[in-house]
């Protein structure tokens, strides 16, 4: 198929619809997912589909308040609570911009291509408080400024390096957290760059630090009421909300969620309003008392509007057919298979509102497996590759997002993974799938660490399994045992082991300098590389050694015999009768019913294994 007929191929995928159904999940009168609110005596605000919205304090009378294309974060009221503070990109870049809490044209108050985020407003309400890296020398941490309502030029604070910070009511104070948050990259960070809050006096420029438990925490985003800080705190597990009395040193949790972590708070108004589970919650501090806000949203988002996706960039996984003739693709959460030459594109699921993944084409050829959630979470599917009839489906145990389905040759067997970087196999027949082993190390970004392959018997399954030292290794499953067994000691770090077609050879790439690069952390090892071999294992005792040293060896003169003066007897004509009927058969005939030889059995002579591990003669390579 030539670079035009794929063109054609997907553009005619293109007449698939952009999945519609997920207009039925919005709950207008209890809507969710609305985040990073603000509250005042009489509104709130928050953030819902990148745009601004406003409402009632007790969550009716919702309002639109901005439209802009681009995204609207950290609304904050003024002491008034008739202006709202917000950080936009309304013209690309993401600015501090101000709108009346009863709704007009937004006014931009800073122009610096760095990222400005609002903070709060001072006490006095004239002007805003937003961080910005614009006069860091890397843009590695941020600096407080404020900029007047106004307009004009902002200055900048004494503090040297903030991430969040709010006002004391009386201005005589600042509490802020000094660094960005790792916690969200890492749950539960307990390194260096936690989050601490300090509280600066403008009089004397003297900082005080909030007390942490030993083991350090994180808390981050102070905010005032009164004489007290309140704030977000992971010490006692999920993020909660705290308070501190600066006067007494008391540091009391306010709320106690196990299942989600609060995400974000503000204060105004002698209340705080949080978001949790999706959900907005205001606390009152003088009563102790949550209420947890009910809000519905009714708007047409363009984003879940139906219409047309077309091009190879909404492809994702892909595999081809035993014979070539077509091949598969998972085009934006639809599995579609397209001719290699001849015929049309063929939409095998059309399921709008539901994500298929991972397609693979079954080795007899009859069959296509791929996941899909369409019950909510992923569960394994079977299809006919020509669309036709049910669909079979399995629902499996393991930790969900699933991938990298691996057919056995046989079409009996399923092996794949899931995100908890664990191995697995399933019986088509029986539905029972068994899990193999999982990864020592879960590593941030997956890619395929748990890899795997079938033995050309389908009884034995090849896999890759990091140490505990983050080198990974190979392993062999059998199937019949229930059992695993290792081939490689864990000296070099392996990949990608196969079994060649007649199950008398393992094959694998190897590297032995693989020790300081293979790491995800930090870019000390970027300017090293790893190399790898190839590597090739015979699997019996008696297997010979592919790879064996040949040798040309000068062998003389043949001798001639000597000639036989005898004649010999005509050797009889063997008569028709005698021809067996195996003679008769051709050696490459297949049975009458069509089914191809099984595979032979394999089998592996663990003792003395890996001894009979050879390199491949060839360059090392990356």
């Amino acid at each position: 198929m030539n670079k035009n007929d794929w063109k054609r191929t997907f553009i005619l995928l293109g007449l698939l619809f952009i999945p519609v159904s997920l207009l039925l999940a919005i709950d207008i009168n209890d809507t969710k997912l609305l985040t990073t609110p603000a509250i005042s005596q009489t509104h709130i605000a928050f953030v819902y589909a990148n745009d601004l919205w406003v409402a009632d304090i007790s969550g009716k009378n919702v309002r639109h308040l901005t439209t802009d294309l681009g995204i609207e974060t950290n609304p904050a009221f003024s002491p008034d609570g008739s202006l709202i503070a917000f950080s936009a990109q309304y013209d690309g870049n993401l600015d501090v911009f101000i709108v009346p809490t009863a709704g007009g044209i937004p006014k931009r108050l800073t122009w610096h291509p760095g990222q400005d985020i609002v903070q709060s407003f001072t006490p006095d309400g004239k002007a805003i408080l937003f961080i910005s890296p614009r006069n860091t020398f890397s843009g590695a941490y941020s600096q407080l400024f404020t900029v007047p309502i106004e307009g004009g030029y902002p200055q900048q604070l004494k503090i040297p390096n903030a991430y969040r910070a709010a006002y004391s009511s009386d201005g005589t104070k600042i509490a802020y957290n000094p660094l960005p948050e790792a916690f969200a990259q890492w749950k539960n960070y307990r390194g260096g760059r936690n989050s601490v809050i300090w509280i600066f006096r403008t009089n004397d420029y003297s900082v005080e630090k909030i007390p942490q438990p030993e083991g350090r925490s994180n808390d981050p985003g102070p905010m005032w009421i009164g004489d007290k800080i309140y704030f977000r705190s992971d010490r006692n597990g999920e993020f909660n909300l705290f308070s501190y009395d600066p006067k007494t040193k008391e540091i009391k949790q306010l709320t106690n969620y196990k299942d989600y972590p609060i995400l974000s708070a503000a204060a105004g108004g002698g209340k705080i309003i949080y978001e949790q589970a999706g959900l907005l919650h205001i606390y009152d501090p003088q009563k102790g008392q949550d209420a947890r806000l009910t809000i519905g949203i009714a708007t047409d988002l363009s984003e879940l509007r139906e219409r047309y996706a077309k091009g190879a960039r909404w492809v994702r996984g892909a595999d081809i057919s035993p014979s070539g003739a077509r091949a598969v693709f998972e085009f934006r959460g639809e599995i579609v298979t397209v001719p290699a030459e001849k015929g049309d594109s063929r939409n095998i699921t059309n399921t709008p509102g539901v994500h298929e993944r991972f397609p693979a084409w079954s080795p007899d050829g009859k069959s296509i497996a791929y996941f899909s959630d369409a019950p909510g979470e992923y569960e394994l599917h079977l299809r006919s590759q020509d669309g036709k009839g049910e669909t079979k489906k399995f629902r499996l145990s393991g930790a969900g997002f699933y991938d990298e389905p691996e057919w056995s040759p046989d079409s009996q067997k399923i092996s794949y993974a899931d995100n908890s970087c664990s191995l697995y196999w399933i019986d088509l027949k029986t539905g029972i799938s068994k899990k193999i082993a999982s990864e020592y190390l879960y590593q941030p970004r997956r890619g395929r660490p748990v890899y795997s392959a079938w033995s050309p018997d389908s009884k034995w399954l090849v896999y890759t399994l990091n140490s505990a030292t983050y080198i990974q290794k190979v392993l062999i499953y059998s199937l019949d045992q229930d059992k695993s067994y290792p081939i490689t000691d864990g000296l070099s770090d392996v990949a990608q082991p196969v079994f060649d077609p007649n199950g008398k050879y393992l094959y694998f790439f190897a590297s032995t300098d693989a020790g300081p690069v293979k790491q995800w952390f930090d870019l000390s090892s970027a300017d090293m590389r790893l190399t790898n071999s190839i590597y090739v294992v015979a699997l019996t005792k008696d297997a010979p050694n592919p790879l064996v040293k040949e040798s040309d060896e000068e062998k003389g003169a043949p001798e001639k015999p000597a000639a036989d003066k005898t004649v010999p007897e005509k050797a009889a004509p063997a008569k028709p009768e005698q021809k067996t009927a195996a003679a008769d058969k051709p050696k490459d005939e297949k049975p009458k019913d069509g089914a191809p030889k099984p595979a032979e059995a394999v089998k592996i002579d663990f003792d003395g294994l890996d001894h009979r591990i050879v390199s491949v003669p060839v360059p090392a390579g990356s």
